[in-house]
């Protein structure tokens, strides 16, 4: 929905990309050709020797910048998207791709400090078997804990590259047999006005569910949410705090929303991460769900949601959690009879399209929220999920479907 983009690419890294933290992580990483400390197991269907023996020859990193219209959240206004690019080749010739979107009030990285840390692992993923993906991901994450949107870049390649030499689409790898899946679009912390028309172009344009941001205006907000309603009456209504009220104030919020008749199908985040028990607090006062957020990004993040009872649901966003952990998150969230959400950081075609095929592959996601930011063109690489609103549909090309921009 932006009128104003610029896309930017450069060969290599950034000046002062190399971060101390990722300078000292580099120190303990194995070197090439190194035996690795875990075994190359395969995500879903196994299917061993298949990949084995093939080599990964080469790896890039580029910064990944888009200007946006405005877009206003709790934790602050984003004007513009600096992510990265990765791209891994096989000795074989083919290729992985890999997008990195950090948002440093939620993940604390920048594109600088993701820079860094790629070009700090170039030199052990270079030479491994692409058959040992998830023992690299494990042996960078031991260094690199800290860097989730790097390491997801990362594990988006490998598995990108992994999948295309089994030549399987990634969210059949995963499991899965659906093939299109339904999303949301957001709202912003726009005027009530501006927020009523966007709701009825939305509801126009056939989305059934709108997601709003809320967490900086009491008044203003509960305004914002009434004027959705008013512009899409049939449609339902998802609120992301974005953690930006106190417990009171949150249950001021959502209980003065469900008094003027309306019932969000969730409340997302609506404290601090760091607050489960101010989290619970809200959740035992009012009927609607409530989602936990930035305060899930491990699989022990996820026990500590079921051990408190803070939640009724987990958002999975796989630039928090990466995409081998998020997979135990999911299986902990169904364990504990949790509703399963996916959603995005502010990503292109290619990230997105990953986050996709895993929805589409694990299965189980009662809520999506992967609605596109940027046109397609405006990604180093074209092909993948297709959108048409408010619809994702995934081919029968192997791995991510994407083919790098020549």
């Amino acid at each position: 929905m932006s009128t104003r983009r610029t896309f930017i690419r450069q060969g290599g890294l950034t000046a002062g990309g190399l971060a101390t933290a990722t300078a000292l992580g580099a120190s303990v990483l194995p070197a090439a050709g190194m035996a690795l400390p875990l075994p190359g197991t395969a995500i879903g269907f196994p299917l061993p020797g298949e990949a084995e023996g093939i080599k990964i020859s080469r790896m890039f990193a580029e910064p990944l910048s888009i200007e946006m219209e405005p877009f206003p959240i709790a934790l602050g206004v984003m004007t513009h998207l600096d992510n990265a690019f990765v791209r891994i080749v096989l000795e074989n010739g083919i290729e992985g791709y890999g997008e990195a979107a950090p948002i440093m009030t939620i993940s604390g990285e920048n594109q600088q400090t993701i820079l860094g840390s790629l070009n700090s692992c170039r030199e052990f993923i270079v030479g491994q078997d692409i058959n040992n993906y998830k023992s690299i991901a494990y042996t960078i994450k031991s260094a690199f804990w800290a860097q989730s949107a790097a390491r997801c870049a990362i594990e988006m390649a490998l598995l990108d590259a992994y999948t295309k030499t089994l030549n399987i689409p990634f969210y059949r790898f995963l499991g899965g047999t659906e093939k299109r899946i339904e999303t949301d679009y957001t709202v912003s912390i726009v005027p009530p006005l501006q927020a009523r028309k966007e709701a009825s172009e939305l509801a126009a344009e056939g989305y059934r569910t709108i997601k709003t941001k809320v967490g900086i205006n009491l008044t203003e907000d509960i305004e914002r949410v009434l004027a959705i309603r008013d512009g899409a009456p049939g449609c339902g209504i998802l609120i992301d705090a974005n953690q930006g009220y106190s417990p009171k104030t949150a249950l001021r919020f959502i209980n003065e929303v469900v008094r003027q008749g309306i019932h969000p199908v969730l409340f997302e985040q609506p404290v601090l991460k760091s607050d489960l028990a101010g989290m619970k607090y809200v959740r035992d006062n009012t009927e609607v769900p409530v989602c936990a957020d930035e305060s899930v990004f491990t699989a022990a993040d996820a026990i500590e949601i079921v051990r408190t009872g803070c939640a009724d649901a987990i958002n999975i966003k796989l630039m928090k959690s990466c995409i081998i952990e998020a997979l135990d998150i999911a299986a902990i969230a169904r364990s504990a009879n949790l509703k399963l959400m996916i959603g995005c950081m502010v990503e292109t075609s290619l990230a997105l399209g990953c986050a996709v095929h895993f929805a589409a592959g694990v299965g189980g996601f009662e809520f999506v929220d992967l609605d596109p930011s940027f046109d397609a063109s405006e990604c180093p690489v074209s092909g993948g999920p297709v959108y048409k609103a408010p619809y994702w549909t995934l081919g029968p090309e192997p791995g991510l479907g994407f083919r790098f921009r020549q």
